[in-house]
Parts: C-alpha cells; structure tokens; sequence
C-alpha cells in the first residue's frame, strides 16, 4: 500500500504534497511524486521541456526527503487523470493526494484535473485546501475535526471505513451530517408527510435518526456513539452538507463518491462539495470498500419476519429467531391490505405470538399488524426501512413455472423491492 501526490509545482501542490509527506511517513509507507506532462506540449517543446520538469521533480523530491519520506519521483505524459488511475492500479495504491484548484479557476475548477480524477479514481481522493490542521494532526498537536457524509449506499460505508482507517493516525472527532429529502424519506419510509414542504414530521425526523445511528454505530469510541447533524433539506443535499462542516469547523469533509455520469452530475454531493466546502475533502468511491480479510462480520440486530400464516410463511419465524444476534429484536410481522378493527388486531397479535418458539421465548420479539395499500410487497418493503432492519427472513411456498407466472410470488417481488438482505425459508422436498 502507497500514497500518491499529484502534483503540478505549485505554492497550492507544494503544500498538499507536504503534507503527503507526513502522511506517507506518520504511515510508513512510501510516497510516490506524480507529475504529468501534457502531451502536446512534449510534442511542442521535446527534450527541453522533459528535462526542466525532471529537475523540478527532483527537487521537490528532495525536499520532501528532508521530511523524513521516502519518496519516489514519476514523470508521467498523457491525459492526467486517466494515467493517475492507471498508476495507482498498478502500484496498488491506497490514496491520492493533491491540491484543491485555485479559487479564480475558470467555473471554479469544474471539468479540471482534480474534477476528472473525483470521477475516475477507484481509491480515495484527498484534496487539500488548507493542510495547516491536518498537518498539527500529524504531528499529533491536535485531535482532527471531520464532518462525514451519511447515507445508505456502498459509497458510504466505503468512506465510513476510511475514517476508521484515518482514526489508527491519532484522534478524530466524528461527526455525521445526514440531509435528507422528507418527501422522498416518507414515500421510502411509508409514513404520512403533512407537513410543509421541506419540513419533516417528527415521525419522520424520529426515523430519520435512528437509521442513522445505526448506519455511524461503528464509529462509536469508548462506548459513546458518534455524534449526529440529521437536517431536512430543499434542492442540492451537498449546499446543506457543507453549510453544516461550516457551522461544525470541522477540518475535513468526508463524502462517498458514486462517479455519477451526464446528468447525474447534477446531483453529485462530492462533486459540488469539492467545488463549494472551504475545508479539504476526501472523495471515496465504493471501490475502496474493504472486501475479504478486512471485511467486518455483519451483524444481525433487527430482523424482520413476515407471515401470511400459510405454512411456509410460519415456518419461516423459527429461522428468524435463529439469525438474530443475542440482544438484538426480531420483529414478527403480519400485513393487511385493509387496517383491522381493535378486535381484529388483537387476534391477529395473538396468533403471531403463538408462533414464536418456546426456544426463543425469552428474546426480545416485536409483534407487528401493518396495513397499507392492496401492494403488500410496497407496505412489507416500507416497514422493513421504517423498522431499520438488518435482515428480512420470508417464507415462499417454493412455486416455479406457470403457477409462478399466473400466482405471483411475494418473496421475489420482496427481493427486487430491498436492498437488505432477505433469508429465503423454501419448504422441504415432497
């Protein structure tokens, strides 16, 4: 693993690839000093032009040395970004470091260098406006201030570990900034939004907050969870998330990155807070997510089990009791499409509880009678994120060919519906 600093020479890229530098060295690791030449200037000016960037490499090389670095000077000629990514496959490099563009650049640095490489690399952007706070990090003077940047995406939880990651250098204070769309939430959440428009129910903001929580639980220190800013917004999430780094002065914005194309650039948090936060950003795409040895083992804290009451919906609790973690909640639920008398209700939660095993008596089991619209995949898909689950656990009564076509499947339908896991309880061979 190596860090690379891109670097163009100036006062901007002296300071980031500085504190490169201390980076590389606080890590151990080596740093590699890129700089790449356009390749019609090579054509224009040749040699001459080759031999005036190798000696200012050379030395801003040294001068880095003198840090206590080991650093390897690269000349490079081509489009930059692309030959950045290139390099850094082939030198399984784990960040990128480089200068945030100057503020008079044309469209404040939109379409530049640094833009390009945001969408293009496949390990962490770094991008340095002011290095003086990180750098007081390094030298271990100061714990560090970052903001980081909530949603439920890989992008996320990629950027999530790389703060865990940053955290092995010394002390970080964590904040998560979550802003959110309440009319978008509510429609996800199937809860009832009356309020005005940017405003969020306290139903809302409730839910708003717990599966936000839930998402920044690893970050938790010393038993304290991590600190949360959950803030309903109005147009671009990421004008709001670096308003809040603002009023945070925070050191360093942390924001996933999902390299959106054409028009879904429009609505890039990472690309518009590079352009617009007045801290240093780290850009991290869902590539950077550790997989294999490094992966965390999930956890099963909440887990929900719907039943029709056939057999196989039934049988399917059994195998939820056992999935859920020791302390964690399974929730067993049961959807209608009309909602039921007071009665009704109470015979329905009877029958639930008398599923649960005797086994399992003792957990912690939550009986749940939703109601909704006549699409009972949307009302089960909605209570699964209202109810933050972890994992789904459905029953299918195991139909194929025709009978599924003609019949349906609620399991399936379930499965295109979710992006959480779903246990699939199939029954037994005839």
């Amino acid at each position: 693993m190596s860090i690379v600093c891109a670097t163009n020479f100036s006062d901007s890229a002296r300071r980031a690839s500085t504190l490169a530098a201390e980076l590389a060295r606080k890590a151990g690791t080596s740093l590699w000093l890129v700089h790449v030449l356009n390749p019609d200037s090579v054509r224009a000016f040749g040699k001459a032009l080759l031999s005036s960037a190798e000696a200012v490499l050379s030395d801003e090389t040294k001068r880095l040395e003198a840090l206590g670095a080991k650093v390897e000077p690269v000349l490079l000629t081509g489009e930059p970004a692309v030959m950045l990514e290139a390099f850094c496959r082939e030198q399984s490099a784990s960040l990128v470091v480089a200068s945030r563009p100057a503020d008079g650049s044309p469209f404040g640095g939109e379409g530049g260098t640094v833009d390009r490489m945001a969408q293009s690399l496949t390990v962490p952007l770094f991008v340095v406006k002011d290095p003086a706070p990180l750098e007081a990090w390094v030298r271990g003077e100061r714990p560090l201030k970052v903001l980081l940047g909530v949603d439920r995406s890989l992008p996320f939880e990629a950027a999530r570990d790389w703060v865990l990651t940053l955290r092995k250098g010394g002390p970080v204070d964590v904040v998560g900034g979550r802003v959110y769309w309440p009319e978008e939430e509510a429609r996800r959440l199937g809860l009832h939004q009356r309020q005005e428009y940017g405003e969020a129910s306290p139903e809302l903001r409730q839910a708003m907050e717990r599966e936000s929580a839930e998402l920044m639980a690893p970050l938790a220190q010393d038993g304290k969870p991590a600190r949360l800013r959950v803030e309903p917004g109005v147009g671009r999430i990421a004008d709001h998330l670096v308003e809040l780094a603002d009023l945070e002065q925070v050191d360093l914005l942390v924001v996933g990155t999902h390299h959106r194309r054409a028009l879904g650039r429009l609505w890039s948090v990472s690309r518009h807070a590079l352009r617009l936060a007045r801290m240093s950003v780290v850009c991290v795409p869902s590539q950077a997510l550790a997989v294999g040895t490094e992966t965390p083992l999930p956890e099963y804290r909440e887990v929900m089990v719907a039943t029709d009451f056939s057999e196989t919906g039934n049988r399917a609790v059994a195998y939820a009791c056992a999935l859920t973690a020791p302390g964690g909640t399974m929730h067993l639920v049961h959807a209608t499409e009309k909602k039921p008398s007071i009665e009704e209700e109470a015979q329905l939660r009877e029958q639930l509880s008398a599923l649960v095993p005797r086994a399992a008596r003792d957990r912690n089991v939550r009986l749940e009678v939703i109601s909704g619209s006549k699409d009972v995949v949307a009302t089960l898909a909605q209570a699964a994120e209202r109810l933050g689950v972890s994992a789904i656990v459905m029953g299918t009564h195991g139909r194929s060919g025709w009978k599924r076509a003609v019949l349906g499947s609620v399991t399936q339908s379930l499965l295109l519906r979710t992006d959480r896991p779903v246990l699939v309880v199939r029954p037994p061979a005839a």
